[in-house]
């Protein structure tokens, strides 16, 4: 169900880092784009423990596996799907609430050297959002930064900020020995066999009831009692996800042997 992104050393959904720089892009705009293609494609996105709340409503939260498991918000069930989009990249549900990750694209902070802690303003070059367009807003104003660039900077910056709560959180979540090897079982009426979803990681419930009083009130000051919840809730909304593929024609096609479709 949530695989780990193709090891090419970018980000998800990234094909390529170019520094955002007033020498090479003074005369560049950044345009609105109405749909992502890619993203389409793209069932599982990560989000961080600062959208919990908000994710829990509409999307799946569950962790990626691996030893360095990342929260993820599935947008679909299977491979290739994502019922929030259509076939072209766009916003079936223009109201829906999008991840900050995708928000983001195409720009990040990144380290231009592997020697320095500094972060530079990228973007991913083939987005086609970032050119030298008639239309959108001016990244440079003369040889500085431009209001547009400034709230981009902004945003990624406090988008980077999430994502160091969010890497504290798992290595604490790591450490309680809570997550488990995730498993959905979802039997459609009139179905002979269910769908069995694996490949993910979860909280272990009965674990998470044995807890004593005391990790529990440290969990509770520390915030992660309340992204524990909103992790255990959102998993109904796994059904509904399901719900989703069946109706949009992208549901999972019954096999003959193994009888559950494994993602």
């Amino acid at each position: 169900m949530a695989t780990a992104a193709p090891n090419t050393g970018l980000p998800l959904l990234y094909n390529g880092l170019e520094p955002l720089s007033s020498n090479q892009h003074a005369k560049a705009h950044v345009r609105r784009l109405d749909r992502a293609p890619h993203v389409a494609q793209t069932h599982a996105i990560p989000v961080t423990v600062d959208e919990f709340s908000l994710i829990q409503r509409t999307f799946p939260i569950v962790f990626s596996a691996g030893e360095n498991p990342v929260p993820l918000a599935l947008m679909g069930l299977n491979e290739g799907v994502n019922t929030f989009l259509d076939e072209d990249g766009k916003l079936i549900e223009p109201n829906a609430y999008l991840p900050a990750y995708l928000r983001r694209y195409p720009f990040m902070l990144a380290r231009l050297r592997p020697d320095s802690d500094d972060l530079s303003l990228c973007f991913d070059p083939t987005s086609g959002a970032v050119g030298e367009f008639e239309e959108g807003e001016a990244l440079f104003d003369g040889d500085q930064p431009s209001e547009s660039t400034k709230a981009i900077l902004q945003f990624c910056e406090q988008f980077e900020t999430a994502g160091q709560r969010t890497g504290a959180f798992m290595t604490e979540l790591q450490k309680s020995g809570l997550l488990m090897e995730g498993e959905v079982a979802i039997q459609p009426e009139g179905a002979e066999q269910p769908f069995v979803y694996r490949g993910f990681q979860m909280v272990d419930e009965e674990k998470f009831r044995e807890l004593r009083g005391d990790e529990l009130r440290k969990m509770n000051q520390n915030g992660m009692l309340a992204l524990i919840y909103a992790h255990l809730f959102s998993l109904a909304q796994i059904r509904e996800i399901f719900a989703r593929q069946v109706a949009q024609g992208k549901g999972p096609v019954p096999a003959r042997e193994p009888a559950a479709a494994e993602a």
